[in-house]
């Protein structure tokens, strides 16, 4: 492997070692609700109570299912979420690196 792919490698993996450690795997969503009380502003035409933070994810059974956030937890879980994405993202540029690292192996051993 060149000196300059094995760079890239090492920077990727750093990458991905500190996005795991905060990784939630999931889509974030929000809502706005009405409560029960007649006499509350949001019976009417004007705001609603949230927004209310959701986080929802495709199940072990092929499922979709999901969870409220509290508010107490609701930036460090935007964050996981998007640290879930950035995730995936560095995966695939791994991915694609040792594809190339692969093909470019058995290119060298074919020309032997």
């Amino acid at each position: 492997m060149s000196k300059k792919l094995t760079d890239r490698r090492r920077k990727l993996l750093r990458e991905i070692q500190h996005l795991a450690d905060t990784a939630i795997f999931g889509t974030l969503s929000e809502s706005y609700r009405t409560c029960g009380r007649a006499s509350c502003h949001c019976q009417g035409p004007g705001p609603k109570h949230g927004p209310h933070l959701h986080v929802s994810y495709r199940g072990d059974e092929g499922k979709t299912t999901g969870y409220y956030v509290p508010k107490a937890a609701e930036q460090a879980v935007r964050e996981g979420v998007a640290a879930w994405q950035r995730l995936q993202q560095r995966l695939r540029k791994l991915a694609e690196l040792n594809q190339a690292h692969t093909l470019r192996q058995a290119r060298e051993e074919r020309s032997r």
